[in-house]
């Protein structure tokens, strides 16, 4: 039950949200009845599960680049033509426009990217479906040993500023925290002209099933001490970048949001935790962030968000040095 005495409206990439909760991409956000339910629940916005840009390429020339990946692992080819034929780039478009007419949040859609290759140009035609924004999750994993840091970051701002340049809709960029120094390219990425920043993807992370000798996935799901590592960053670059800041991994309750908020982010995005409790973990963690806001005498977001930050401070790693030492200094 939304409380009169609060205001829970924020705004994100430029977009007027109801609240700050965003359900980020997942398998949940490719389904125009699972997005109107969690409208039903109150989110603020939702981020539709990714398309590959494998998939983009794939459909606009009917035959698989050949490239790196697909030497590395021949395998790949037949599972990108499988799965091309089963998520058809013309149904997320159609997603797009159904989602639109099902719900009154904004919709973002979600592209998840390791080039800045032919497959932007599909960006003009998500605008053209209807999409209130656009957010690239760029995977790039720092694996290669023949790979310098540069290298690696250069992809970030040659996507980012080729996807501006192409769509009129607000771009975020979803990006990991494998920098040299995360702090220094988040900024400089901050001045591409992307709208938003979220902090952060998950990679694949992997284990070993020593009985099949079998690689597989491990920790699909985000817990809640996953909160740590955005919590640190959103806190530290909240008032030191030239666009909004989303937070995403390791928020499952009203109590992370709040954080995250208190930290700077200007919105904050889930998904495990609806996974693992379902889509009314929306309307708890609202009814948390009302709570706490009457509890405090908050009219409005806008009141605290960034009021935990560290933007005001000269040496974030001095700032950081000093709560270490006074945590390890304590501990016997």
């Amino acid at each position: 039950m939304i409380s009169d005495m609060v205001n829970l409206e924020t705004s994100y990439m430029g977009l007027a949200l109801k609240n700050p909760l965003i359900v980020g991409s997942s398998g949940l956000t490719n389904s125009v009845e699972n997005i109107k339910e969690m409208a039903r629940y109150g989110a603020g916005a939702v981020v539709l599960k990714s398309l590959f840009e494998e998939q983009i390429k794939h459909a606009a020339s009917h035959t698989i680049m050949q490239n790196e990946f697909d030497n590395a692992y021949p395998e790949a080819e037949d599972y990108i033509r499988q799965y091309t034929r089963e998520q058809d780039v013309e149904n997320y478009l159609q997603l797009i426009r159904e989602s639109k007419k099902a719900v009154d949040i904004p919709v973002i859609a979600s592209i998840n990217c390791l080039t800045d290759d032919e497959w932007t140009a599909f960006a003009k035609k998500i605008e053209g479906a209807g999409a209130d924004g656009l957010e690239l999750n760029v995977f790039v994993l720092p694996s290669d040993p023949k790979h310098e840091g540069k290298d690696n970051e250069a992809i970030y701002f040659d996507i980012a500023r080729k996807i501006v340049k192409e769509v009129n809709i607000p771009v975020a960029l979803k990006i990991s925290y494998y920098f040299s120094s995360v702090a220094n390219t988040v900024m400089k990425l901050s001045w591409t002209g992307v709208k938003g920043i979220v902090l952060f993807n998950r990679f694949f992370s992997p284990d070993i099933d020593i009985e099949n000798m079998e690689i597989k996935a491990s920790h699909i799901f985000s817990s809640p001490s996953d909160i740590a590592l955005s919590l640190r960053w959103v806190a530290m670059l909240s008032g030191h970048v030239n666009c909004d800041l989303a937070a995403s991994t390791g928020v499952h309750d009203g109590e992370g949001m709040i954080k995250e908020l208190l930290a700077g982010a200007k919105a904050v995005q889930i998904a495990s935790v609806l996974y693992k409790k379902g889509f009314g973990e929306i309307e708890k963690m609202l009814e948390t962030l009302e709570n706490w806001m009457e509890r405090k005498n908050y009219s409005s977001i806008a009141e605290f968000i960034g009021k935990m930050s560290i933007s005001e401070t000269e040496n974030p790693a001095a700032y950081e040095r000093v709560q270490f030492m006074k945590h390890f200094s304590g501990i016997e």
